[in-house]
């Protein structure tokens, strides 16, 4: 194992101990926002609608945010007023750049959860459950692509304490931040979500997903797209340092800019 990937591999393991949300310590800066997504398996599976497009701490703060202006958080209600949801996702401020696409995803959450899953979240992931049958059924919902079902995955082994069997089979979500950080660092040579989970695997052989937020958050704090922080990187000492090589505008070009085209909602994450 490269220096990199030992280093990186031991930040993604104490993280874990740590039992870190998404972003570090907490999930968003809101307290009760924080704490809602923290104790609702529905209110967090809502809110990986919301990862997207917006900062992390926005975005885990949306369930929340909506249920206030809603006055309730119960699927029953969001599944049928889409009227309502959508007025509340576009009111001034509003709570997502998606305010077309994302009151659909929510509308589609909630009668999924309730049609299929008895109304409870957890349901999705029950322990004992495969990760790969997890990362399935999240992909099953509107508005939650591949990206999005492995974060949300990792998330709950990580923080929840869901005892989901085949870690070894897990990965790392395909974001600008995780893909910027293995160019640079020297762990892929080409920026594309098989050489990413490869990658992974061979670090972390026994549960790849474990350098997920360790990726992610190396990339956020101190390797940014412009003016990266090598000096102050957890990894600063053992990497490469290949600043040039960047992955904002990289990757599966062409259904990326054919969904721009389109329609900026269009792309699931």
């Amino acid at each position: 194992m490269s220096g990199v990937g030992a280093a990186l591999l031991t930040y993604g393991e104490q993280l874990a101990a740590a039992g870190a949300a998404q972003a570090g310590g907490a999930f968003t800066d809101l307290a009760p926002a924080d704490e809602l997504v923290k104790r609702s398996p529905e209110a967090f599976l809502l809110g990986v609608l919301f990862t997207q497009g917006i900062p992390a701490e926005r975005a885990w703060a949306g369930s929340y945010l909506l249920g206030q202006r809603l006055g309730t958080l119960d699927l029953a209600y969001i599944a049928s007023s889409p009227d309502a949801v959508a007025a509340a996702v576009a009111a001034p401020p509003a709570l997502h750049r998606f305010v077309h696409t994302l009151p659909r995803w929510i509308v589609a959450a909630a009668g999924r959860l309730l049609s299929e899953y008895g109304g409870s979240a957890s349901a999705v992931w029950p322990d004992g459950t495969h990760v790969l049958e997890v990362t399935r059924r999240l992909r099953d919902f509107d508005g939650i692509g591949e990206k999005k079902a492995t974060m949300a995955t990792e998330i709950l082994v990580r923080h929840f304490g869901a005892r989901l069997k085949g870690a070894e089979c897990g990965s790392v979500a395909y974001d600008v931040q995780v893909r910027r950080v293995f160019l640079r660092s020297g762990l892929i040579s080409e920026d594309t979500p098989r050489a990413v989970r490869e990658a992974a695997c061979l670090v972390a052989p026994n549960a790849p997903g474990t350098l997920d937020l360790a990726a992610w958050l190396v990339g956020r704090e101190s390797c940014r797209p412009r003016a990266p922080r090598c000096d102050a990187c957890r990894l600063g000492a053992v990497c490469p340092r290949l600043v040039g090589r960047n992955a904002e505008g990289v990757g599966p070009r062409r259904s990326q800019s054919s969904a721009r085209k389109k329609s900026p909602e269009s792309s699931l994450g």
